[in-house]
């Protein structure tokens, strides 16, 4: 599996209306792509208007082929997109272990 993560900032009287939207275009658009595992959206606590999400993909060209290439990522992108100061930041990341308490 393979974790998503793109960092960003969000206009700052915009957070509300960012969060909503970004909840409809998770539930409408981005969980009906395939490989598709889990979402979760992070706010910044220092920097207020900076937001994290992690996606969990199956595979790397789920999300960079796939997804990237189908009518879907317009479509996610058309929901949140006004909300951006600046486009994210993505990486990619290859767990290499996890311990739970």
């Amino acid at each position: 599996m393979i974790l998503e993560i793109a960092t960003f900032e969000i206009l700052a009287h915009k957070h509300d209306e960012f969060e909503g939207a970004i909840k409809y275009a998770v539930e409408t658009v981005l969980s009906t792509a395939k490989g598709f595992n889990s979402f979760q959206l992070q706010h910044g606590i220092e920097n207020p208007n900076s937001y994290t999400l992690l996606v969990h993909w199956d595979t790397l060209e789920d999300h960079t082929v796939t997804f990237r290439e189908s009518p879907l990522f317009p479509l996610w992108r058309s929901h949140i997109e006004a909300f951006f100061v600046h486009n994210p930041v993505v990486n990619h990341w290859d767990q290499v272990f996890a311990i739970k308490a």
